[in-house]
């Protein structure tokens, strides 16, 4: 006897139902989760607008506060008493670290320390800096040859002494002769 058409039989002779669809599943046939879910709408969906949500903006944006803003704030709050200090921050929307950074800034340098500070990378150099930087670092180990090669020919010349012939010194460009 054989099984109806669509039905499986497993080894244990029990019919398994589905077998026909989850191979049209696999092959394709029946759109997606999403697919049947965007179509039983009826395109519900393409026809609402999105509305953004006003609590969330679209990039945020770091606060930056001017120097006579923060003096101002830092002398408030040193005069305020100790419970008032925290209402200053809820009402102006600040963080008890930023009284400790504006704190240290203007131990530092004064009113002019708590001036903004330029944020990001720091600007590249320029080709005749980079051109500078090469030539001072080509400068500095030239000298090194320079002083490793006198050490040698001293050596050279005590040698020289040690074993009865001598080497006369000439008189050298740029070095006094001894």
């Amino acid at each position: 006897m054989e099984p109806p058409q669509g039905d499986v039989q497993g080894g244990n002779g029990v019919p398994q139902e589905g077998h026909d669809e989850a191979a049209k599943r696999s092959e394709g046939s029946e759109p997606s989760r999403s697919e049947a879910a965007s179509s039983s709408r009826g395109g519900a969906d393409s026809l609402t607008p999105v509305v953004p949500d006003p609590e969330i903006p679209d990039k945020a944006k770091r606060r930056t506060f001017t120097a006579e803003y923060k003096a101002r704030i830092l002398e408030e709050t040193d005069k305020a008493p100790p419970g008032e200090i925290g209402a200053i921050l809820r009402r102006e929307g600040l963080y008890s670290s930023h009284l400790v950074t504006w704190r240290r800034d203007r131990e530092r340098g004064g009113v002019e320390a708590l001036a903004p500070k330029q944020r990001g990378p720091q600007p590249k150099r320029t080709p005749a800096e980079k051109e500078v930087e090469k030539l001072q670092r080509e400068n500095a180990r030239l000298q090194e040859e320079l002083r490793k090669a006198r050490l040698i020919i001293d050596v050279q010349k005590k040698l020289a002494r040690m074993l009865g012939s001598p080497i006369e010194d000439e008189p050298s460009e740029g070095r006094p002769s001894s």
